[in-house]
């Protein structure tokens, strides 16, 4: 991908300025298409989300919509980039959906909606920029931010389609002197923490995180998913869980002495997508990884497996003695109020919501702060998860054949 020197000047000019630095008066309004009414302030971090996708549907907008509502008091969502739905999407699928969304958020609170990085103003506080669009697109796009000024960037994962390019990004960030930050939020997740703190307390103990998602079980649906994310399960999906070997469990594609997929549990599919190509890729897959430093931990992810996320804990003899969920019977309440107030959402963002928020808050409070963003991902991390899946993918389908 390359990085923009001259661009990378305006961004590190930005980035080693404090707190203080920014809080100056707000000149009059000039640009009615780029001056915002309820702008971050003093203290807070001026969020760009860039790449917000169909209300209801697409990761950003949810992200969006924890930001707008109050949820992240660090963080002051003060620019949408959509280029596909302000553009050539207005009129398609989604397209008039998005346009009411926009109107409403513009008028209730200030957010102003654009379709380029480029037309962004200079920062007025310190600036990060939540990326959330299409995987290909995110190299080009992380040299944008770089470029607008942001002192900081988040990355939802898996961060690039590829191991070198997701390398050239960072070499990137670190050129410019940007921090790049991961949207792996199951790094912050209460299921987590509680099975790995257990696990402590017996001895021999063995670890396995399994994820599931609600499509159908359908050669329609799974090959719709196979092809919009065509990355593949373990650069998509299972992404989260090997994030968790890679950040707890000592997992590298250097350490990892052996792994086994699970044959009676795991599912190896080839579906035609929407557009009539074929992908192949697995629907559920289970497998378990030793490392050369004596570490053992599974991983189970099924496309068809419902809504919820869990984590076992067995004991040496193989009997189960933990299982925690994601949500838990506390947080299944909140669970159920969000579902009523957007019935028609995807339901993985409710199950997972207030780890997304964790997450975001912990960002930008970092950005404005300086305080560590505790148990959140960087993108050295995010470089050995890809690496990690881009090693084992091969393995295990190899293993299903």
């Amino acid at each position: 991908i390359g990085c923009r020197g001259a661009g990378t000047m305006f961004a590190t000019a930005f980035s080693h300025l404090s707190k203080s630095a920014f809080t100056v008066a707000r000149p009059a309004a000039t640009n009615k298409v780029l001056t915002r009414a309820l702008a971050a302030t003093a203290g807070q971090a001026e969020v760009v989300l860039v790449g917000c996708g169909a209300p209801n549907r697409g990761m950003g907008w949810y992200h969006a919509v924890q930001m707008l509502e109050g949820r992240c008091p660090s963080a002051s969502l003060d620019y949408i980039i959509e280029p596909w739905f302000l553009g050539p999407g207005s009129t398609g699928p989604g397209g008039p959906e998005f346009a009411e969304w926009a109107d409403s958020s513009t008028s209730k609170y200030g957010t102003k909606f654009i379709t380029s990085v480029a037309d962004l103003p200079a920062p007025e506080q310190p600036r990060v920029a939540l990326i959330s669009g299409r995987t290909a697109d995110n190299p080009r796009l992380l040299n944008e931010c770089i470029d607008a000024g942001c002192k900081c960037i988040y990355l939802e994962k898996p961060g690039a389609p590829t191991v070198k390019e997701l390398e050239e990004m960072k070499s990137c960030a670190e050129e410019a002197g940007i921090e790049v930050l991961m949207g792996y939020n199951k790094n912050v997740c209460k299921y987590v923490r509680k099975t790995r703190e257990f696990a402590e307390t017996i001895p021999g103990s063995h670890v396995t995180f399994v994820s599931n998602n609600a499509y159908e079980n359908t050669p329609e649906s799974l090959g719709e998913c196979f092809e919009r994310n065509a990355e593949g399960m373990l650069k998509n999906m299972a992404i989260h869980e090997l994030a968790l070997l890679v950040s707890f469990y000592d997992v590298s594609v250097e350490n990892i002495e052996s792994v086994e997929a699970d044959k009676e549990f795991s599912s190896m599919q080839t579906l035609p997508g929407p557009s009539g190509k074929e992908f192949t890729d697995f629907d559920k897959i289970k497998f378990t990884i030793k490392t050369k430093t004596g570490k053992e931990v599974s991983v189970a992810a099924d496309r068809c497996g419902g809504t919820d996320s869990y984590a076992t804990v067995t004991d040496t003899d193989g009997e189960e003695v933990f299982r925690y969920w994601m949500p838990d019977d506390e947080d299944k309440i909140a669970v159920e109020k969000l579902q009523a107030k957007y019935p028609t959402a995807m339901p993985y963002f409710f199950t997972q919501d207030p780890d997304y928020v964790t997450v975001k808050e912990r960002v930008a409070k970092h950005t404005v702060t300086g305080e560590e963003a505790e148990g959140v991902a960087t993108i050295g991390v995010a470089v050995e998860t890809l690496r990690v899946a881009e090693y084992l993918t091969p393995l295990l389908m190899e293993q299903l054949k």
